[in-house]
């Protein structure tokens, strides 16, 4: 799928709340000595019991083979301290844009959220930066803090089976299988803003007025950015845009947040009102003017931490986009 990046983690020593770090081969030892434990070993299907200290160093050395393939991610869950106290990661199924993810705690860090934080940011990383839709994870049918973790995180079952666990040979235990998509997080996670006083209106929902705006290109290519982790939806691409301020018009706040989005210069008279989007999302309505703009100075250039994409109008289904901005895609199609 275009338009997604994968990035160089290996830099990368926390995202979020919860601190996550990638293996490396120094980190067997500890990972043997947290894992070699039954009642970890019992409720992971690929986790033989005794786990041998080969077993660990095989394991981890292939973990940091399959990041640099870009097959797999997988991370050291680390305490406040900086101690490693488990693992997660994610496995990753390119023909179907999805990954399975895998993760245990030590078991004297149990029932302290260590595990519930770093799945919650594990989610908004590989959904931020990896080319999947869906992430997916299989849990056994008594393991009750995992459905519980798995349901809080937002997940949602898909059925049931069995699978073999390589710690109770020739038993075939009862699973469940959750997924959870980009989307389903992304309107999970969304907050209601403040309402526009502008725009206060009699209504269950608040009405929310939010300025977008479609910059065209000499080859007619549009310009889409894709938000960043950390923030409401992250990983869905979007319009360049934002909130009206207090007294703005639409076209006044274009030319605020495209100077501060993009570093370039919009004046009022180079935007043209197209199409506008009306979305009720669970908390809030969102009312979305979207402009046109074919002129503008400078090179545009993500300044808070987006990625940028110039797209050409045929291609516009391949980006993930909020729902709200999904119907203006034919409409841009046709005109462009």
């Amino acid at each position: 799928m275009r338009g997604f990046f994968v990035p160089d983690i290996a830099t990368r020593d926390a995202v979020g709340t919860a601190v996550l770090r990638p293996l490396t081969q120094e980190d067997a030892a500890r990972f043997h000595q947290l894992i070699n434990d039954w009642d970890i070993c019992r409720r992971l299907p690929e986790a033989p019991f005794p786990y041998p200290l080969e077993t660990a160093e095989a394991w981890v050395a292939a973990a940091v083979a399959d990041r640099e393939a870009g097959r797999a991610h997988e991370f050291a869950i680390l305490d406040a301290d900086g101690g490693m106290i488990g693992s997660a990661g994610l496995r990753l199924d390119a023909a179907r844009g999805s990954a399975a993810l895998g993760y245990w705690i030590g078991r004297r860090f149990w029932r302290r959220g260590h595990a519930g934080a770093a799945v919650a940011e594990l989610l908004h990383w590989g959904f931020a930066e990896l080319p999947i839709t869906m992430i997916e994870a299989t849990v056994a049918a008594d393991n009750a803090a995992s459905v519980a973790l798995l349901e809080r995180a937002g997940f949602s079952a898909t059925g049931r089976g069995h699978a073999k666990f390589i710690g109770q040979p020739g038993a075939s235990l009862p699973v469940v299988h959750y997924a959870i998509t980009r989307e389903a997080l992304a309107l999970r996670h969304l907050a209601a803003p403040e309402p526009v006083a502008a725009t206060a209106v009699t209504a269950v929902k608040p009405l929310v007025l939010v300025a977008a705006c479609a910059l065209v290109d000499i080859e007619g290519r549009i310009l889409l950015a894709r938000r960043p982790p950390g923030k409401k939806m992250a990983g869905l691409w979007e319009f360049p845009g934002g909130k009206l301020a207090p007294g703005e018009t639409p076209e006044q706040a274009l030319v605020r947040e495209m100077e501060e989005e993009l570093g370039i210069r919009l004046r009022e008279e180079d935007v043209a009102p197209f199409a506008f989007a009306s979305h009720a999302y669970d908390q809030f309505h969102l009312l979305m003017p979207l402009y046109l703009a074919r002129r503008w100075s400078g090179t545009p250039e993500p300044r808070e931490g987006q990625a940028l994409a110039w797209v050409a109008p045929d291609r516009l289904d391949e980006y993930p986009m909020p729902p709200a901005d999904r119907p203006l895609l034919p409409l841009l199609r046709d005109f462009l």
